[in-house]
């Protein structure tokens, strides 16, 4: 019989033992019994199985984290130093006229730094977490550096508000599970700088982000889409170190007159003023051009400018 032909192949998957069936009493009592308790013992697993089989596992990413050391000067880097960003025109003539001491301005002096820039900063990081008290699922994370506002990151599905809605420093983010990684999407950022040099990122920016934990290393990485000053996505990463002994302090600041200048002046560099980009070119040995070559310095082929 081809019913229970299926049926035994379906309990051979389960481990559980094949009743010998066979064709000549298939239809006699003893085989409509047997069959029948197979069926029982069938459900009976089934309902069970959610019983033992343990909830699905939510990688935990809260604590204290330490960013490790990388490549690039996060902190200071060079003017100039826009290898590797896919910078449009109009980023670079931003980047150009943007003066370092710009951040001497009261206005500039107390604010925090946005969430596509400090991820990256020479900050430490702290990650909590929300906890539905009746399903016991992670309904938030919160992130924050030591100059940064929370950073609350929402996994109960809500959607994205109006493009018409308030940005801020942190922007609005929700998440989802891409298995033991967390799938960030943030919207509604305020404009900022994604490196402390003059590159900026336009308050139409978008990012997803990807948190990745190995044991007590947090691989963070960051894709940035800007349609006003990017060609291309920026994609960067970061790593922390899970630090048990580290309490990020507070950060109190106070606005003071860091420099005496007359009211109304605001740092910048005029058009074809800045000296600052040759300086660098020159410092690393390579030709202003690649400096200026945009979304070419992020692939191999940029080589070929260097001879």
């Amino acid at each position: 019989m081809p019913e229970l032909d299926v049926l035994n192949q379906k309990f051979r998957n389960f481990g559980i033992l094949e009743f010998p069936i066979q064709s000549e009493i298939a239809n006699s009592k003893v085989s409509e019994f047997l069959n029948r308790v197979k069926l029982i013992v069938f459900f009976l697993f089934i309902l069970i199985i959610p019983a033992v089989v343990p909830a699905f596992a939510q990688i935990d990413f809260s604590g204290e984290w330490t960013p490790n050391g990388n490549e690039d000067s996060i902190g200071n880097p060079y003017v100039g130093d826009w290898l590797g960003i896919p910078m449009n025109e109009a980023s670079r003539a931003r980047a150009e006229a943007w003066a370092a001491s710009v951040q001497t301005l009261p206005e500039w002096q107390c604010r925090p730094h946005g969430f596509a820039y400090i991820y990256r900063g020479p900050s430490q990081l702290r990650i909590s977490k929300e906890v539905d008290p009746v399903t016991r699922q992670i309904t938030a994370f919160h992130a924050e550096w030591l100059r940064s506002v929370d950073v609350p990151i929402y996994l109960d599905g809500r959607p994205h508000p109006s493009e018409n809605a308030p940005h801020t420093w942190g922007g609005f983010n929700t998440a989802e599970w891409v298995g033991d990684t967390l799938k960030i999407r943030t919207t509604h950022l305020k404009e900022e700088y994604l490196r402390r040099n003059g590159v900026q990122h336009s308050d139409l920016i978008e990012i997803t982000t990807y948190w990745i934990r190995r044991g007590n290393i947090l691989t963070w990485l960051n894709i940035v889409y800007d349609p006003v000053y990017l060609t291309e996505p920026l994609v960067r990463s970061q790593e922390y170190r899970l630090n048990l002994n580290q309490q990020i302090p507070p950060y109190p600041c106070d606005v003071v007159e860091e420099v005496d200048r007359p009211k109304g002046v605001v740092p910048h560099q005029l058009p074809g003023t800045n000296t600052f980009v040759k300086e660098f070119a020159d410092k690393i040995h390579v030709p202003e051009a690649v400096i200026r070559a945009g979304a070419e310095t992020m692939y191999p082929e940029i080589r070929k400018k260097l001879k």
